[in-house]
């Protein structure tokens, strides 16, 4: 792993050095402690290299099989079907920047500017549009099984714009890394940088608090509210089917958490730091360092998970898909009608039914 040097002098103020944490890897270094000396994450960049172009075969297989079999079952399309394609096309986008991001782990950024700037706002319209989906379909199971009384109907009328207002704020919320990324050099190594120039501190501050507040702990809480409301109705109601129903969802949560929520509880540590609520050591802003560094990876590993989590979970998306391979001759129609029978079997009716 490369180690970069940042020099005060090149970033005034107090988040001009802010590591944005995606995808540089580059230490964080307080012009108060300068001769504190910063320490990279022992990772082999050549490791790291096989670890991406792995996720990346995988996701864009995975995802682009996940939108064949959900636009091939219009019928059976349900609201939450919906959003997890829309979960499934941003992955595919954000899996597409990862050949970059491997090449850039060994050789520094040789790109251009105008890549930077779109490679690093496709993984923060990934982040947020992900979070965002997820709170959505929490509140449509909460809808569809608490409030059981709304039709499929009157959703299915707001899914679109709904969807589109995701679009729409998750580019918002990225469009720092489309206006202010740029390629820096650094110890004659190039790389993809956020420069603020001579931005204020205030305005530093809001870059950072805002898109956190609105892109991942207020979705958060949404989730946490909806599907705490969501499993006490099912217990309390005994609903074996609709659990059923939910383990393909609540598998999709947890797999964003365990791999998002690490990184952004480190940010907001490096946040605390920053501002001087908690108190700044070598150490801690080298732990710091090697947690973003750490969790950045893990982040990278969520974009190919979800069809994983399909073909061993959801029954009806094993189902669909064998379904296609079937018309196309890849499987046998007995297989298919063995698997549809037991597929069938393990799903539930009604509004909780999702293709997945």
């Amino acid at each position: 792993m490369k180690q970069y040097t940042l020099y005060y002098e090149d970033f005034e103020g107090l988040f001009d050095d802010y590591n944005d944490n995606l995808s540089t890897g580059m230490p964080y270094i307080n012009p108060e402690a300068i001769a504190c000396k910063s320490e990279s994450l022992d990772i082999n960049s050549y490791a790291l290299v096989v670890i991406y172009i792995l996720v990346f075969l995988l996701s864009l297989l995975g995802n682009a099989l996940v939108v064949l079999v959900v636009l091939s079952s219009q019928i059976s399309r349900s609201v939450t079907d919906i959003y997890l394609l829309n979960l499934a096309i941003a992955d595919l986008l954000f899996a597409l920047t990862l050949p970059i991001w491997a090449a850039y782990k060994v050789n520094g950024w040789v790109f251009g500017i105008p890549l930077c700037k779109i490679v690093s706002f496709l993984k923060e319209v990934n982040f947020y549009s992900g979070i965002l989906l997820l709170a959505c379909i929490s509140v449509d199971r909460y809808l569809a099984i608490v409030h059981a009384t709304r039709t499929l109907t009157q959703k299915r009328h707001w899914v679109k714009f709904i969807c589109l207002g995701i679009w729409t704020l998750s580019l918002i919320l990225s469009l720092p890394m489309l206006l202010f990324r740029n390629i820096v050099e650094h110890d004659s190594v190039l790389v993809c940088y956020e420069d603020l120039g001579t931005s204020t501190t205030q305005w530093r501050l809001m870059m950072r608090i805002l898109p956190q507040t609105f892109g991942f702990l207020l979705p958060l809480l949404v989730m946490l509210i909806c599907y705490g409301l969501t499993l006490r109705t099912l217990f309390e109601a005994h609903l074996g089917k609709k659990h059923r129903a939910m383990r393909v969802i609540f598998a999709v949560v947890l797999i964003f958490l365990l791999c998002w929520l690490p990184h952004n509880l480190v940010l907001v540590a490096d946040t605390l730091m920053r501002i001087k609520l908690i108190r700044e050591t070598c150490e801690r802003r080298n732990h710091i360092g090697w947690a973003l560094e750490a969790t950045d990876i893990l982040g990278f590993l969520h974009s190919c998970l979800n069809p994983i989590i399909y073909c061993f979970i959801g029954q009806k998306f094993r189902h669909g898909l064998l379904r296609i391979m079937a018309q196309r001759g890849l499987v046998s129609k007995d297989y298919l009608t063995k698997e549809s029978r037991l597929s069938l079997a393990g799903s539930s009716s009604g509004n909780t039914s999702t293709t997945v």
